[in-house]
């Protein structure tokens, strides 16, 4: 197995709404935020080269959505999701599976792509099944008015109209090869992946912690669904992560590829950051 980071793209998100009921006199000591209260994030993906097998966790924001709307995301920096596997000696038709966290914008919208003409939405993985699970799909194609607005039908609806769309089961490690851990406090079913490696334990992050900057418990999300229940699997997910020092993959921390974390007097706290290449060779 080989496992390489995918920078995919970088884009800005109010940091109010990004740390929930954390004041900024407090959060921008981690998360400086410029002069429109804007604080910069990655869409860090993440690449499985294992065997016949190469499997991308999520996918970014893509590039077909409007230049409104990409304006409400201020995209900045040279990253793209081609760019980056080009750098790997891989192309997206390489691709043979693609395992979509959840289905908010920023995780899939790179999974569909127009075609030449610009009439017709298609995957933009054409090998590729792309793998999510039957409470997250009816939680996203039917939203609720908090989610609806992250939840976007050109995103979705054309994964299920290809025939590529195939729903992890009881039996998720032999269908796509790793553990997967589910949370409900962000969004229902959102699933973290659990990956051994060179010895050593990967949980992908995804939303369940950002960044950083979000480590100590009520440091919550104002985009999540339940906060309340976000903060008790932080609090028992970090615990385990402390005793079991597991290497934490940042999808959206604009600086920090990995961290660790440890028991403190104050709780389980940030322990060291980490570019992957440190750690995975």
């Amino acid at each position: 197995m080989k496992i390489y980071p995918i920078e995919t793209g970088n884009f800005k998100l109010d940091g109010g709404a990004m740390f929930g009921v954390v004041p900024k006199s407090i959060w921008q000591k981690t998360n400086p935020a410029d002069s429109n209260n804007l604080i910069p994030m990655s869409m860090r993906c993440m690449l499985i080269e294992d065997e016949n097998r190469l499997i991308l966790i999520d996918t970014g924001l893509g590039s077909k959505q409007s230049d409104k709307f990409f304006g409400y995301y201020y995209l900045f920096g040279n990253f793209s999701l081609d760019t980056s596997l080009k750098k790997y000696g891989f192309h997206r038709d390489d691709i043979t599976d693609v395992f979509l966290t959840h289905l908010h914008f920023d995780h899939c919208g790179g999974a569909i792509e127009f075609n030449t003409q610009k009439t017709v939405l298609q995957p933009a993985f054409k090998n590729a099944k792309f793998w999510s699970n039957a409470n997250h799909w009816d939680w996203a194609t039917m939203p609720n008015a908090r989610e609806k607005a992250s939840f976007l039908k050109e995103n979705i609806n054309p994964i299920k109209e290809s025939g590529q769309l195939h729903f992890i089961d009881q039996n998720f490690k032999n269908q796509i090869g790793f553990d997967v851990l589910f949370m409900d406090g962000h969004t229902e079913k959102q699933m973290l992946p659990k990956i051994t490696y060179q010895d050593k334990t990967i949980v992908f992050m995804a939303d369940l912690l950002p960044t950083v900057g979000h480590i100590p418990l009520p440091y919550v999300m104002g985009y999540d669904t339940r906060p309340l229940q976000t903060i008790q699997e932080k609090e028992a997910f970090l615990k385990e992560a402390a005793d079991h020092q597991y290497y934490l993959f940042l999808e959206h921390d604009a600086t920090h590829e990995l961290c660790t974390v440890h028991h403190t007097e104050k709780g389980v706290r940030l322990k060291n950051t980490h570019k992957f290449t440190d750690i995975f060779n």
